[in-house]
C-alpha cells in the first residue's frame, strides 16, 4: 500500500431502502457492473448493520456516530406535518471535519424540516442540494442552500430526474473542490418507493421499475468512480457505498430474515457496505467483522487524522483498520433498536432477539417463553434458535440486553406528539 499525499477526500453514497441482495456483489440478480467494479477494486463487508431499521433514526446515527436514541430522533420517521429536527447541539461528520474539509450533502436529508434552522448548512455542511424527506412524502421541494452566503432557494421536485440532479450537483462540487479535502454525502432517495427510473434506464432490468432504479444507481456509482479517476483523485479518496436500512415492499433481503421496519431480525438492518480506496484497501477483499453505520463518523475522523467531537458520547468505532488491513471488529457487540427500544444484540458469533412483530403487534418473545438465540455466523437466516443448546451464551446475551436497556433508558422520549395524536385517533396502532 502506498502513502497518501494528503488527507483523503471522504465520500459516502447512501441509498434509500436498498436490500442486502439487490446488487450483484451480494448475490443479487439485477446487473450492477459499476458496483461490481467498486467491490472488485475495494472491500465488501458482509456483516454491516445500519443504525436503525427505518430512515430517520438510521441517518441520525450515521451522521452523528451515536445510537439514534441519543439524538432525540429514535422514534419512527419524521413526517411532513411534524416539527422534529436533529438538535443543533449534535455534532455531525461535517462538523467534525471542520475546518480541514469542505462538505456538501446532495440528496435526501430527513432529519427535520420545520424548524427555521433545519437546513444541513446549519449542521456543518457548506452546501446542500436536495429534498427534506423521502420522495413519497408531499409536498416535495428541492432546496439549494449555501452556508457562506446564506442563500436558500427552492423549486418543485421533478421526480424522474431527482437522482440525476443529486449526482450532477455532487460532481460539480467535487470538481470545484478538487484541490482541497472534501466530504460528500450523496444521499440518493432511491430505490425507495415509488420508483421513478430516469428515461434511459426504463425497462433495462427484469425486476420492473425497482430493478431499473437500481441500474440507475449503479450507473451513478460508475460515473462517480470515473470522475475521481479523471480528476486524478482516486488515490486520495475513500468512497463508502451503503443503504440506510433494508428493503421495504420491494427489493431483496435474501438470505436474511425480515425487511425494513422489522423488529430485530437482520433483514431490516443488515445492508450492503462496500469500501473503495485505491492504494489503501486491498482490491477484492472481504470482511465479516461486525460493523455499523455509527462507525462512519469515527472512521472518517481517523482517516483524516482529526480528533472526535468533544462533549458528546460517540458509540461508533474507527473501523479503518478493518477496511485497510483485515483487522477484527473493534466492537464487542452491536445493539439493534426498534424505535427507542433495544430489541437485539449482535456479537461476532451470536445474535439475540427479544421481540418480533406478529399481526401488527410487537410480541415480547421472552415473556412468551421463547428465548431466541441464533448462531448467526452459521445460521444467517435466523431460522433456528439454539438457546437451549447454549444456555451460558443465552444468559450472557440476555445480560447484555438488560445492560443496554439500562444504559439507554434515560434517553427515551416516547412517542412524539404527532404519533400520540395518530394513536389517539386510532389511525396508528401502538406496537409496544
Amino acid at each position: 500500500m502506498t502513502t497518501q499525499r494528503r488527507q483523503p477526500n471522504l465520500l459516502l453514497i447512501l441509498c434509500d431502502d436498498l436490500g442486502y441482495s439487490d446488487i450483484e456483489p451480494y448475490g443479487g440478480s439485477i446487473p450492477t457492473p459499476a458496483i461490481n467494479r467498486m467491490a472488485g477494486e475495494g472491500l465488501v463487508a458482509t456483516d454491516y448493520y445500519a443504525p436503525a431499521n427505518i430512515c430517520t433514526p438510521s441517518r441520525a446515527g450515521i451522521l452523528t456516530g451515536r445510537y439514534p436514541v441519543r439524538t432525540g430522533l429514535g422514534y419512527e420517521v419524521i413526517f411532513p406535518a411534524e416539527d422534529r429536527c436533529l438538535p443543533l447541539t449534535e455534532r455531525t461528520i461535517a462538523h467534525a471535519l471542520k475546518p480541514d474539509y469542505v462538505s456538501g450533502l446532495f440528496g435526501k436529508w430527513h432529519l427535520g424540516h420545520a424548524d427555521p434552522d433545519w437546513l444541513p448548512t446549519r449542521y456543518g455542511f457548506d452546501t446542500f442540494f436536495g429534498i427534506p424527506y423521502s420522495h413519497d412524502m408531499l409536498p416535495l421541494e428541492i432546496y439549494d442552500a449555501d452556508a457562506a452566503s446564506g442563500r436558500v432557494t427552492s423549486s418543485p421536485a421533478d421526480f424522474p430526474t431527482l437522482q440525476q440532479q443529486f449526482y450532477a450537483h455532487a460532481e460539480t462540487f467535487i470538481e470545484a473542490n478538487r484541490d482541497r479535502p472534501f466530504f460528500v454525502e450523496l444521499a440518493l432517495s432511491a430505490p425507495h418507493l415509488p420508483e421513478h427510473p430516469f428515461g434511459e434506464f426504463k425497462g433495462t432490468s427484469d425486476a420492473g421499475p425497482y430493478g431499473d432504479v437500481v441500474r440507475e444507481i449503479d450507473s451513478i456509482v460508475g460515473r462517480l468512480l470515473d470522475k475521481l479517476n479523471e480528476l486524478g483523485l482516486d488515490r486520495d479518496t475513500v468512497v463508502l457505498f451503503t443503504s440506510d436500512n433494508g428493503p421495504w415492499f420491494e427489493g431483496s433481503s435474501t438470505p436474511l430474515r425480515d425487511r425494513k421496519g422489522g423488529t430485530a431480525y437482520d433483514g431490516g438492518y443488515r445492508v450492503p457496505f462496500i469500501a473503495w480506496a485505491p492504494g489503501r484497501i486491498e482490491p477484492g477483499s472481504t470482511t465479516d467483522a461486525i460493523i455499523c453505520g455509527i462507525d462512519v463518523l469515527p472512521t472518517f475522523c481517523g482517516l483524516a487524522g482529526i480528533d472526535l467531537p468533544q462533549g458528546v458520547e460517540i458509540d461508533g468505532r474507527d473501523i479503518s483498520a478493518v477496511l485497510t488491513s483485515g483487522a477484527p471488529s473493534p466492537h464487542d457487540e452491536i445493539l439493534l433498536f426498534n424505535n427507542e427500544d433495544v430489541v437485539g444484540v449482535r456479537t461476532q458469533e451470536w445474535k439475540y432477539v427479544s421481540h418480533a412483530y406478529y399481526r401488527g403487534l410487537k410480541v415480547n418473545m421472552e415473556r412468551a417463553g421463547f428465548a431466541e438465540l441464533y448462531a448467526i455466523a452459521r445460521d444467517v437466516t435466523e431460522s433456528y434458535s439454539v438457546a437451549e443448546i447454549y444456555p451460558e451464551v443465552t444468559l450472557d446475551m440476555q445480560k447484555r440486553l438488560r445492560q443496554a436497556r439500562a444504559t439507554f433508558a434515560p434517553f427515551r422520549l416516547g412517542a412524539p406528539p404527532f404519533f400520540q395524536q395518530l394513536m389517539a385517533g386510532g389511525t396508528f396502532r401502538r406496537q409496544d
